[in-house]
């Protein structure tokens, strides 16, 4: 096949908005026009909130359903002094860790040496956590220094905190941590 520059721009444009105009509205659960009228200030509620994505703290106005109360939409604040309405690229997709029906809700376990993940229930999976973290509590433990004093440090688990949490969050996280004796706490935005 012989293409000229002319042609090759023609084929280009005319496969460019094919391929635009064939995912609109693929995947979506409700049309722009349900959204809109979902939006209504009769049928939701807006409240502000904040990115939890990095430590920047950009403001976030989430609209709720008011007979759901689930979200339904997410944009940025434009009276927020840091980001003035605009968000970063996860920002803008920050409903997706609430309200997304390809998230998994279910817990998936592959044994050692296995190939095959199986599903197991939350319970199940609570326990093998809680049984492998007071397994390795145990072989870690250390009572007495090398100077007899008591120390009661778990030397064999550390904690990387995270920028998503609120102080309250951290407070509670950094008490739990301390009182399984744990010494190399650690923190995401320090780093």
């Amino acid at each position: 096949m012989k293409l000229n520059r002319r042609d090759f721009v023609k084929l280009s444009s005319a496969t460019a908005i094919g391929v635009a105009f064939t995912g609109l509205g693929a995947g979506c659960r409700k049309t722009a026009v349900e959204k809109i009228a979902q939006m209504k200030p009769e049928w939701s509620k807006e409240t502000t909130s904040v990115c939890a994505y990095c430590s920047v703290g950009c403001g976030l106005v989430v609209t709720t359903s008011l007979e759901t109360k689930r979200a339904i939409n997410v944009e940025g604040n434009p009276d927020h002094p840091i980001n003035e309405g605009s968000l970063c690229a996860k920002g803008a997709s920050s409903i997706q860790m609430t309200e997304n029906d390809l998230r998994t809700g279910k817990c998936l376990y592959r044994a050692p040496y296995s190939g095959q993940w199986e599903e197991k229930s939350w319970e199940w999976c609570k326990k093998r956590i809680a049984k492998l973290a007071k397994e390795s509590r145990d072989k870690s433990f250390q009572v007495k220094n090398e100077k007899g004093q008591v120390v009661n440090r778990n030397m064999g688990v550390a904690s990387l905190g995270s920028a998503a949490l609120d102080n309250e969050e951290c407070y509670a996280m950094h008490a739990f941590m301390r009182a399984q004796g744990i010494v190399y706490l650690e923190h995401q935005a320090r780093i």
